[in-house]
């Protein structure tokens, strides 16, 4: 599979008056061309600062990546100017955000907006924009296209704004979308839409997609392969069916019994003890030690290595095999189900 998108060993590091916070620790992350990965771990874990990251717009100060490489078609994308980036954004790369209030501004229209955005990424007319804005709106099934982009953004309700942002990235015709918990502030019923239209979009448009959420029921029915990232780092990678049949590392395991199951309603769910660590001041060996229900004396003192296994299932732990999760047990969310911690 053509990889789009491949991140190796990167480092992005934020430097604050109480000390250096170590917020991304040698991420590994690929997409491959049209498929859907998603990125999951609790908050603070790093996966917005990753896709920040590979939008370089990580603020600086206080920010710095500070190593790594991040590809896009095998382009270096930390080797590219100001200006250069400017041209990957929207047109090649698109990022959808988790608040799409705080993305559209609230003095202009609809109509303004998407026009501004899509002549800004396409050589097109005024009036090709026009139709292109409209055809996209329609496409994310957005009722009333016309009175839509007539509209200022506090007339639009919460998933209205936020079919808006996706029908925006989608009129720029990128190749990678970049999602950040995109149906996060919506309510369950019109997250489901949500999800619905972005799935099929993602579909008609051969779009491939990295799609960072806490939320593991949509992690099951949308991505292909999964990455579980805590105090950043990615502890495990693999296809959906790995990480839900077959999980490895302890913390992946923590992750999945905090899913609701509908079909054992009273199951009392399961509690992940601690918080994740300051990252000022990490702990030594495994970042998970602490929290871990398996830890030995050896994860305090030696950081452990990625291992890989079969199909490229990789986990990062030193007290279980890769090779050896068959027997691990775990269930796949059904449809409807969510849940993962925040």
């Amino acid at each position: 599979m053509t990889k789009v998108l491949e991140i190796d060993g990167l480092q992005t590091h934020f430097h604050t008056e109480a000390g250096v916070v170590r917020a991304l620790n040698g991420v590994n992350l690929a997409v491959g061309e049209g498929e859907t990965v998603g990125l999951v771990g609790e908050t603070g874990s790093g996966k917005s600062v990753t896709a920040m990251s590979v939008m370089r717009l990580v603020p600086s100060p206080p920010g710095e990546i500070v190593a790594g490489e991040i590809r896009y078609n095998g382009e270096n994308l930390l080797d590219k100017s100001p200006e250069e980036m400017r041209a990957v954004r929207g047109s090649d790369i698109a990022m959808v955000f988790q608040d799409p209030s705080s993305s559209l501004n609230p003095v202009y229209t609809i109509r303004n907006q998407m026009l501004e955005v899509i002549r800004a990424n396409r050589d097109v007319s005024k009036s090709e924009a026009k139709a292109i804005a409209h055809e996209t709106l329609a496409e994310v099934e957005m009722p009333r296209p016309d009175g839509v982009l007539d509209s200022y953004p506090h007339e639009l309700s919460g998933g209205m704004k936020q079919r808006v942002m996706i029908a925006m990235e989608l009129a720029c015709d990128p190749d990678l979308i970049i999602a950040d918990e995109p149906t996060t502030a919506l309510d369950v019923t019109i997250e489901k839409k949500v999800l619905s239209i972005f799935k099929r979009l993602v579909e008609d448009h051969d779009l491939s997609v990295l799609w960072i959420t806490h939320d593991l029921g949509v992690v099951a029915q949308f991505c292909d392969r999964v990455g579980v990232m805590y105090a950043g780092e990615i502890v495990e990678f693999g296809t959906v069916h790995d990480i839900f049949k077959r999980p490895t590392h302890p913390y992946t395991r923590e992750l999945l019994k905090t899913i609701p199951n509908i079909a054992e309603p009273r199951t009392e769910l399961g509690v992940i003890e601690g918080s994740v660590p300051n990252l000022m001041n990490p702990p030594s060996g495994c970042r998970f030690h602490p929290r871990c229900p398996d830890a030995e004396e050896r994860c305090r003192r030696q950081e452990p290595p990625s291992i890989r296994g079969a199909d490229d299932h990789e986990a990062a732990c030193l007290v279980h095999d890769v090779e050896d999760s068959g027997n691990a047990e775990s269930s796949e969310p059904t449809d409807g189900g969510s849940g993962g911690s925040q």
